[in-house]
């Protein structure tokens, strides 16, 4: 027995109704789901930490949650394992015509137009209609959904003709943020807020810039520099609680200037 289908005699067993594990037995899709984004973003987090030997763990983990939403899916008779495998290779090779087909490569551009426009159709296929805004899923992130949504317009061409717009636009949303924080409206704060953060990703799409990837490296990156101002702190005997603002200004600008002599990582 191979292991993939050693996973699946597993995965079975753990649903088994008389001999399962209770935990297992309680699971349904809505229950899966949650763990399974956890597994993709821990995923993620290993190859930015380029652990491989931790990436090949959280893989097969993120794997084993294809399998239980597949093992539920046939205990109703929905579709199993080799239907799921099935329906992905199929649309693989029909989105990939210059590859299983006929047609020439074409450069980066044509081929995605070509991916793009494949896309298209089969949301059409299944209903959804001719909106741009069609098939960008609620649950990402917001700044990947975001993201994704300016292109999707873009494709339609309603876009900025390059960043410099874009910037004059995030001048324009801070001064709404200014206004709407003197009225002291929460509501609009917050509106504000999000058009800005709006904008800044469409800054980020024009640069050719990942927001979701830029966020976590700044996110990594002010917790590497607190953890050394903790540090720092410690050193002296005191928490950071225990400083006043000047004092942890000045532990974080040192941590900045040592960062800036020592050799870092891409974040």
């Amino acid at each position: 027995m191979d292991n993939l289908c050693r996973l699946a005699v597993i995965m079975a067993q753990l649903r088994d109704p008389e001999f399962g594990c209770p935990w297992d037995l309680k699971q349904d899709f809505r229950d899966i789901a949650t763990h399974t984004l956890e597994e993709a973003y821990e995923v993620v987090e290993a190859i930015e930490r380029e652990d491989w030997a931790e990436l090949l763990e959280e893989l097969g983990d993120l794997l084993f949650q294809v399998y239980y939403h597949a093992q539920i899916a046939r205990e109703r008779d929905l579709f199993d394992l080799e239907d799921v495998a099935r329906a992905v290779g199929n649309k693989l090779v029909a989105r990939h015509p210059h590859v299983f087909g006929e047609l020439p490569a074409g450069d980066d551009a044509a081929l995605r137009e070509a991916w793009e426009r494949r896309k298209a159709e089969e949301r059409r296929a299944k209903g959804m209609g001719d909106s741009h805004m069609d098939g960008v899923a609620l649950a990402l992130p917001a700044l990947t959904r975001a993201k994704k949504l300016q292109a999707r317009a873009a494709r339609a061409g309603f876009d900025w003709a390059g960043p410099e717009g874009v910037m004059d636009k995030i001048r324009e949303e801070l001064a709404e943020l200014e206004q709407a924080r003197r009225r002291g409206g929460r509501a609009q704060i917050e509106e504000e807020i999000g058009d800005l953060l709006f904008s800044v990703v469409n800054l980020a799409r024009h640069l050719d810039v990942d927001p979701e990837q830029a966020l976590r490296a700044a996110n990594r990156k002010f917790e590497r520099r607190f953890r050394a101002v903790e540090e720092r702190a410690k050193a002296e005997g005191r928490s950071p609680e225990q400083l006043d603002p000047q004092a942890l200004d000045a532990h974080w600008e040192a941590v900045k200037a040592a960062e800036g002599r020592t050799p870092e990582k891409s974040d």
